[in-house]
């Protein structure tokens, strides 16, 4: 069994729902709750994946390796398909999750409202250019994997979720509603979101 280590609402939020998808179980431990975390991973981010005596820490090497242990229909097995798949994961991963971390880095550091207000916008500015990027590869297909969920749809779902804890306006386009509402609502999805729920409240561990 894997164990997870997870911040609510965090980009780990993926890598749980990715393991739902291949039918994993895990346990999930919240980064706080963690003894000596900084020797799991001495940056300090999640999520931190354990699978025996192996740590995998950065979220696209966590999914990478997952995908390629379990036989899954996530991501293709070879060429040029999967070598797609793999750039937007990093799309998602390097480019558009350092946009949304502006608005974090501003939120903790930044004290003058107006000053802090000024980089929230300046960010929105370049989050929602990126998701007219995401739209337009959306354009012929339900997903950025074509017909069939993909690891990035699954990490651009959920960091579409942050901006509600901003005041700033994020637009996402129709074909980008229709995928991040698609990913939401799947059981994969759900399940994560209420475990981490679950587990914040006391109810499961």
């Amino acid at each position: 069994m894997y164990t997870l280590y997870f911040i609510p609402n965090a980009c780990s939020l993926a890598t749980q729902a990715i393991l739902n998808e291949l039918d994993q179980e895990s346990t999930l431990v919240h980064k706080l709750d963690a003894d000596h975390f900084e020797a799991l991973n001495p940056v300090g981010t999640v999520p931190v994946l354990v699978d025996g005596d192996k740590v995998i820490n950065e979220g696209v090497a966590v999914i990478l390796y997952l995908l390629n242990k379990h036989k899954n229909n996530l991501i293709p097995e070879s060429g040029d398909a999967r070598h797609r798949a793999i750039e937007n994961m990093m799309f998602a991963n390097a480019t558009m999750h350092p946009a949304y971390g502006r608005l974090f880095f501003a939120q903790a550091n930044v004290s003058d409202a107006a000053a802090r207000q000024q980089v929230f916008d300046s960010a929105a500015v370049a989050i929602n250019k990126l998701w007219q990027v995401v739209e337009a590869r959306l354009e012929h297909t339900p997903y950025l994997g074509g017909h069939d969920i993909s690891p990035a749809d699954i990490l651009l779902a959920v960091y579409s979720r942050w901006g509600e804890f901003f005041p700033v306006d994020i637009v996402l386009g129709p074909n980008s509603r229709l995928m991040v509402d698609a990913v939401l609502k799947r059981d994969s999805m759900q399940r994560a979101i209420q475990r981490e729920q679950d587990y914040s409240t006391g109810a499961a561990a």
